[in-house]
């Protein structure tokens, strides 16, 4: 089983977070350190390390992050303007938490996609 993270503790409300949705399969809160206006992390309320470790049992929990996405950025008031979603895999891919998050950024643009 893969260690236990800060957000599985940020799902049990043992750390403070400001929760903006939460069910029965994902939640979702505010980063800490935001990089646009609005900066939302959802996560799958079990541990996943990374992209590379999905199975099939895990899409109903992945397709709710993306609807609970949509969701937040209407809420936010950033889906007609346009929002990222990024999911980094590994530390190429620049993920610092190895538990699945999707990452929904907006409220500016957002400029290239990557740097050169």
């Amino acid at each position: 089983m893969a260690e236990e993270t800060i957000f599985s503790k940020i799902i049990r409300d043992e750390i403070p977070a400001q929760k903006l949705y939460q069910d029965e399969l994902v939640t979702a809160f505010r980063d800490i350190s935001p990089q646009a206006p609005s900066h939302i992390l959802i996560i799958p309320n079990i541990l996943i390390p990374t992209v590379n470790d999905v199975e099939a049992e895990h899409e109903l929990a992945l397709g709710r992050m993306i609807t609970v996405a949509a969701k937040l950025a209407k809420q936010e008031a950033i889906a007609q303007d346009g929002y990222r979603l990024i999911i980094n895999c590994n530390q190429h891919g620049g993920q610092e938490v190895y538990h699945i998050h999707m990452h929904l950024v907006g409220g500016k643009p957002l400029g290239p996609m990557l740097s050169r």
